[in-house]
């Protein structure tokens, strides 16, 4: 598993190489001093705005109401000039030059208080920002001024498109994120027949990457993280003129990919032994569903389905997150995956949701009788909603880049 941008993306790595994969534990540990309302129970140094974005976008996608604390730790997370670092640990202290800026985390946050609504003011100013660190070639790098790659930029025109801006209107110096992303494409023929890279080398060759074409797929389609499928396509790979015919060719990449290992994806990271990845597997069913290519990405799902518990329950929120995606993505139900519940599996790593509130206080009316009695239990629940419910395994391993 290379460099990620979505879900699981740094949270992964953690993973990869763990002997066994520790069990869920949904209840708080009193060693924990992390807040309250995060999502996950590991330092949110390098991961914190990340899996909370995710998160959120999560249960809103299901239909689930975050709690109101959790979506305004995210949106206090902000710097003044509109980005997002990483994780604040004090949100009241001005950010400053030391403040590790992160596209990524500025992007995933857009993409989920965009969905959340209410949150305008938060997202168009992080959109500017966004426009502000836009690189020449029309894309952008894991931190303002880095080299674009197609991860990150995958993840930035997710959240032009999710903010209401279109994307190829989006450019630098005449450039659009388009431009950037069809440099990074992969010709037809060969082991890497229409695949896209993560960003060319030190020799400026490329090297097809399986994660990075996930990514390459959504953002030449001008998605983000939520798709719903599109229309069925058998498209041969053909010379990437367009960005359509790139997610094309990096669909038929992604699908032989796929068919090659029994639905599943191989962990591509140095040094570790051969596993399979979930977490680009997760990806790769979005990618694919949203190009139109829903006969492998429903086998994968059902891979996914049969193997994943072990995975998410050691990674945490944004890998539940990836897996909900996933699912939204073919059709597949979530509260039904392979026997598990990943609602409430995403659900007990972080604060009880708003929906759960109000069903529980609305049954506990109706059962009373008594208006009185309901009011006065669902002031209960709220005070104790605000404890939080426990956290479990996550973790956003990749240093951010100076």
């Amino acid at each position: 598993m290379n460099v990620r941008r979505s879900a699981a993306v740094l949270a992964a790595v953690a993973v990869i190489g763990a002997a066994t994969p520790a069990a869920a534990d949904p209840s708080p540990s009193p060693s924990q001093a992390f807040p309250s309302a995060l999502y996950g129970g590991t330092d949110p140094k390098y991961d914190g705005v990340w899996r909370q974005s995710l998160a959120l976008l999560a249960q809103d996608t299901v239909g689930v109401k975050p709690a109101a604390k959790s979506v305004r730790w995210l949106a206090r997370q902000q710097c003044e000039n509109g980005s997002f670092a990483a994780y604040r640990p004090d949100p009241t202290a001005a950010c400053d030059a030391k403040t590790m800026l992160d596209t990524n985390a500025t992007s995933a946050a857009v993409q989920a208080l965009t969905a959340l609504g209410g949150h305008d003011d938060v997202t168009g100013k992080a959109v500017g920002w966004l426009k502000s660190v836009q690189n020449k070639d029309g894309g952008w790098g894991y931190s303002p001024g880095g080299a674009s790659d197609t991860n990150s930029t995958s993840v930035v025109v997710g959240a032009l498109a999710a903010a209401g801006e279109k994307p190829d209107q989006v450019e630098k110096d005449g450039k659009s994120p388009y431009d950037a992303l069809l440099k990074l494409a992969l010709p037809c023929g060969g082991e890497s027949d229409g695949a896209f890279a993560f960003q060319p080398d030190k020799k400026g060759e490329l090297a097809a990457n399986a994660d990075a074409t996930a990514a390459g797929v959504l953002a030449s389609l001008g998605k983000g993280m939520v798709v719903e499928p599109g229309k069925k396509s058998d498209a041969t790979c053909e010379k990437a003129g367009t960005p359509e015919q790139a997610a094309a060719n990096g669909a038929g990449y992604l699908t032989a990919a796929l068919a090659k290992d029994d639905g599943h994806l191989m962990s591509a990271l140095a040094g570790a032994e051969p596993q399979p990845d979930y977490g680009n597997t997760a990806d790769a069913v979005v990618a694919l569903a949203a190009q139109g290519a829903t006969a492998q990405a429903e086998k994968s799902v059902r891979w996914l389905e049969k193997n994943s518990a072990a995975w998410a329950a050691q990674s945490g929120p944004a890998a539940y997150a990836q897996l909900i995606f996933a699912a939204h993505a073919t059709g597949t139900n979530p509260r039904d995956f392979g026997g598990a519940d990943l609602v409430k599996q995403l659900g007990a790593t972080g604060p009880a949701p708003q929906t759960a509130e109000k069903t529980k206080a609305a049954d506990e009316k109706e059962d009373s009788g008594s208006d009185f009695f309901g009011v006065w239990w669902y002031v209960g629940v709220c005070l104790v909603a605000g404890i939080g419910i426990g956290f479990l395994f996550t973790g956003r391993k990749k240093k951010q880049q100076p």
